[in-house]
């Protein structure tokens, strides 16, 4: 498996008992790694009791308590620093346990057809959003010792493990227990019209209770990244294409009914495994059912799945679940991307691969400082999902280039030169001659890198 390489923005170094200068902002730019069979605070620059924590018990669990600090309240730096250790290695664990449940679940010494869609972006969520909890904590914490006359309010958690761990106010058994019910609502829907179990039937009660009932609604186009988390959709009733699809084969799985997928284009459609596909095409209200569970895409002439009928539909490739799960990684990936990149506009991961010479048509050097700044957390979300996807995918020479090119902008020199060089072993012979320069300059990066973390002044030349 893996090592689940997680970022901590925060940087505490300089924390004594008068006002620290730096601000929360800036707190949460500054990055520091840490591995998944690591202690959370062994490679961080800032002293491992950073972090406070008021615990008290209350029925055997851990309760942080809601705290608002104030000027005459706030307590001297030690023993702001006093538990730090034993919260970040709390959070480690979650962390821990998150992706070695993931992985579990996707493993492929199970059958496909054993594996929970649910289960598997639940725990992809769990772990997301406890990285992102932590560096919450961490910010507050940065704020309440750099202004002491503020007001920082830490929101009361009561969670001791990644069952526990909640999730838009559930926790993941909650979740499962929510996509439960809307199945149950279906039976009910099914038993008030009286009607028997034909196939159609069973899915036009699917289709009352997820879009009429409950209102769900598919975004075409995500700006913001919750909306491809799986308990962000079941709580608000909008996301993506592929939660949507997901959330529908979950549903349609309790009730006895096998829903498989495709994509098509730059879609992703859904259809019951059928004798008599003809049936998903015909329009009644004006829509026909792989319109209303597919979205506008099926009937808009500029996408691929218009062209769909009944005859194409049985030639298409159908998408084993772990499939699935890899199009919903995907997803992160690109809007993960895309956030930390805002302010670059244009920029994609393979740009620096780009051949940039100069006038006399020699090689610019590789620089640290050409490297673009782009949002730390969102960054490294989109490398905790990249490394999540080479799980399912490691013999991906492409998707190893693009983690590759992750760790690179996440300034991870080293571990970038390791992922792209294994890229270059699977890759075509013409892709592994565009990353082997840029390998090469790469490594003696990685050099002058480590030459400056010795405390050396003068620069190394990278020709």
């Amino acid at each position: 498996m893996l090592s689940s390489t997680l970022l901590i923005f925060s940087d505490l170094t300089s924390v004594t008992t008068a006002t620290i200068t730096m601000t929360a902002a800036t707190a949460a730019a500054a990055c520091f790694p840490v591995t998944a069979g690591t202690d959370f605070c062994s490679s961080c620059s800032y002293p491992c009791s950073s972090l406070i924590r008021y615990d008290r018990r209350w029925n055997g669990k851990k309760t942080h308590r809601s705290l608002s600090l104030l000027a005459a309240s706030t307590p001297s730096a030690t023993s702001l620093f006093s538990s730090q250790a034993k919260d970040s290695h709390f959070y480690q664990e979650v962390l821990k346990a998150a992706r070695e449940k993931f992985t579990q679940e996707i493993s492929f010494q199970s059958k496909d057809k054993d594996v929970s869609l649910a289960k598997a972006l639940l725990y992809v969520a769990a772990e997301d959003e406890t990285f992102t909890a932590f560096n919450r904590d961490m910010d507050a914490r940065s704020l309440m010792n750099e202004r002491r006359d503020a007001s920082v309010s830490i929101q009361a958690q009561e969670w001791d493990s990644l069952e526990d761990f909640p999730l838009a106010g559930r926790t993941i058994s909650g979740w499962l227990s929510e996509v439960d019910a809307i199945a149950k609502e279906v039976e009910a829907e099914l038993v008030m019209r009286d009607i028997g179990c034909h196939l159609v039937e069973v899915l036009e009660a699917v289709n009352v209770v997820l879009f009429q009932s409950r209102g769900f609604k598919r975004f075409p186009v995500l700006l913001d990244s919750k909306f491809s988390y799986l308990h962000a959709v079941l709580s608000s009733g909008c996301g993506s294409a592929i939660l949507l699809s997901i959330i529908y084969i979950e549903v349609c799985r309790r009730l006895g009914v096998k829903i498989v997928g495709s994509r098509v284009g730059e879609e992703f459609l859904i259809w019951p495994q059928t004798g008599n596909p003809e049936e998903l095409f015909k329009v009644s209200s004006g829509h026909s059912w792989f319109s209303i569970v597919n979205g506008r895409c099926v009937e808009d002439p500029r996408s691929k799945a218009s062209d769909l009928n009944s005859s194409s539909l049985l030639g298409l490739d159908v998408a084993t679940n772990r499939d699935i799960i890899g199009i919903a990684l995907a997803n992160l990936i690109r809007l993960h991307w895309k956030c930390a990149s805002r302010m670059n506009h244009g920029l994609m991961l393979t740009s620096p691969l780009r051949p940039i010479h100069d006038k006399n048509g020699k090689s610019e050097k590789v620089d640290d400082s050409k490297v673009p700044l782009l949002r730390p957390k969102d960054l490294r979300l989109a490398i905790m999902a990249s490394e999540r996807l080479l799980i399912l995918q490691p013999h991906n020479w492409a998707l190893r280039r693009d983690h590759g090119m992750l760790l690179y902008f996440d300034r991870k020199y080293g571990e970038a030169v390791q992922e792209l060089s294994i890229c270059m072993a699977f890759a075509p012979v013409e892709e592994a001659e565009v990353l082997e320069p840029f390998v090469e300059k790469l490594h003696l990066l990685r050099l002058e890198s480590s030459w400056k973390s010795l405390g050396h002044t003068d620069r190394l030349a990278v020709p």
